[in-house]
């Protein structure tokens, strides 16, 4: 595929993580993003986690990084190596002692562009992480990026709030579980759906603590609700060209943008575009 005006490709990079053992993780994404970057993606999301492995709660702290630090300068200098923006939740170190966030982090070939802490956590990693506050919208003068992760593909809030800050396209790297599957199939659909814009889910795979087992299914949806992508349960990058005129199309065929009555829910969806 070959990218032409107002046209991108994108790529979700599926893989199984080892506990723990971060250089050899960033090791094998190397190896993913490069596969990616030679097929021509411009724009890359990894899953969840993807330089610790997702169960190491015991090592949360010790794992987590500051923002910058060396996983995010390691995506900058991928980003950078490739000519490519790349996406990735981390491990985040907080200022204050003993705070952690689930935090995803946007590069590109000019370095870090901004960060989204996890606001909505699953299960016990209410006791493992700090909640973030803010949905930011990263502009990188072709497409406008919004951050959610894994668990918050079920929260339409969060997908809402950045479309109406103006995103295009909404990443989700995640380490989304096989037994909710269900869940990932109308959720990743919906999203985009709703919001007239291009979602790029990139899951985890594999098994940890030998009763974790992650679903893989990374996929790419366009507007419409259409997936245009979508990997099997082993480690795989899959491709898609993204045509970014279809958001203004579809946002125009099905309205809900323009429909939705803002003046009855809170004041977070009245940022203007």
């Amino acid at each position: 595929m070959v990218p032409s005006q107002n046209r991108i490709i994108a790529a979700a990079i599926q893989m199984n993580c080892e506990l723990g053992r971060v250089e050899a993780n960033l090791q094998k994404a190397e190896r993913l993003i490069g596969t990616a970057a030679s097929r021509g993606a411009q724009l890359a999301v990894l899953p969840e986690l993807f330089n610790t492995g997702y169960r190491v709660e015991k090592k949360d702290g010790e794992l987590s990084e500051s923002i910058p630090g060396p996983t995010a300068q390691w995506m900058a200098q991928q980003a950078q190596k490739h000519n490519m923006h790349l996406v990735a939740a981390i491990l985040e170190k907080g200022v204050s002692a003993g705070l952690v966030y689930d935090t995803a982090v946007v590069a590109g070939p000019n370095g870090i562009l901004g960060t989204y802490r996890k606001t909505h956590l699953w299960d016990k990693e209410n006791i493992r992480f700090t909640k973030g506050d803010q949905f930011p919208v990263i502009k990188t003068g072709v497409y406008n990026l919004g951050m959610q992760i894994c668990y918050e593909v079920g929260f339409p809030e969060g997908a809402r709030i950045l479309t109406f800050k103006g995103a295009d396209i909404i990443v989700y790297p995640s380490a989304f579980g096989k037994a909710r599957l269900y869940a990932w199939d109308i959720a990743t659909r919906s999203r985009a759906l709703e919001n007239g814009a291009f979602v790029i889910a990139a899951n985890r795979t594999g098994v940890e603590k030998g009763e974790t087992e992650f679903g893989g299914h990374s996929r790419i949806v366009d507007p419409t609700g259409t997936v245009l992508a979508e990997a099997a349960e082993e480690d795989d990058v899959i491709i898609a060209e993204l045509n970014l005129s279809l958001i203004h199309e579809q946002r125009r065929t099905i309205p809900y943008l323009r429909d939705f009555n803002r003046s009855l829910i809170s004041s977070e969806y009245n940022t203007e575009r």
